[in-house]
């Protein structure tokens, strides 16, 4: 069914949302959002109206005021186009190797958010979970270090198995190619040793270096959820501040 895509394409002033936030919409259902509220109300309405009579691709610059019950004070400029005619929006590949009770709270969490492409990696069918969110693609890999060589260059990995070894192995196998970023699950201890095997294996200091260990943010605790709000929250902080760097 065709649905209508809302893109929030320049702000002015205080708004809701950033730029690039978008949010679709059908007949009889939405997904995303584009800052609730009276504005996303009347985009809404708007996109449907655009369905019924089978038009789109058109912009409205909205200013959040009175008129709208809102006083943030600046101004959104929305564009309106069908989905259909449109390529889904990638986000940036997360790899999370280990589909235990950390790893499936980091797919939970991460994949709702559009800067993320997730896919959930383990060596064991039954360790994968039978209802994964719509947005997390589930991998599985009877020799998961092997299936290193088929991660994009720009990956950004996440190794939370249930074994020692594979992990060391996992780090070796990413750390010899292209990649973004890594983490890894583990106390400092576990972590000295991995930089000492590491460095045997031929890493110069500087890549093991790379490698975040431990993740997620300690003073929240060691529950998986916990884990996997510390995990999001770091690395939507390092988006942003890529993003500032470009800007």
């Amino acid at each position: 069914m065709t649905a209508i895509r809302i893109t929030v394409s320049q702000t002015a002033g205080s708004v809701p949302r950033e730029t690039g936030t978008a949010m679709l919409v059908w007949p009889d259902r939405t997904e995303g959002t584009i800052g609730g509220g009276a504005l996303e109300w009347e985009a809404i309405a708007r996109a449907r109206a655009m369905l019924r009579e089978g038009r789109a691709e058109s912009r409205q610059t909205v200013p959040l005021g009175p008129a709208l019950g809102q006083c943030c004070g600046g101004s959104v400029t929305l564009d309106y186009d069908l989905a259909d005619r449109l390529e889904p929006p990638q986000g940036a590949p997360l790899w999370i190797w280990g589909a235990g009770h950390v790893g499936r709270a980091i797919a939970a969490t991460m994949a709702p958010l559009p800067e993320w492409s997730v896919t959930l990696i383990d060596d064991a069918a039954d360790r994968m979970p039978s209802l994964l969110p719509p947005d997390v693609t589930p991998l599985v890999a009877a020799d998961m270090v092997r299936a290193v060589a088929h991660a994009p260059d720009d990956t950004h990995h996440l190794i939370v198995t249930y074994s020692h070894r594979i992990d060391l192995d996992l780090c070796h196998a990413i750390l010899s190619r292209r990649f973004a970023t890594v983490g890894l699950i583990g106390s400092a201890t576990k972590w000295a040793r991995f930089r000492g095997r590491l460095q045997s294996l031929g890493h110069a200091s500087a890549q093991i270096a790379r490698i975040a260990c431990p993740i997620g943010d300690p003073g929240l605790g060691k529950h998986p959820q916990a884990i996997a709000i510390g995990v999001a929250y770091a690395m939507m902080r390092q988006t942003a501040a890529r993003q500032d760097r470009r800007a």
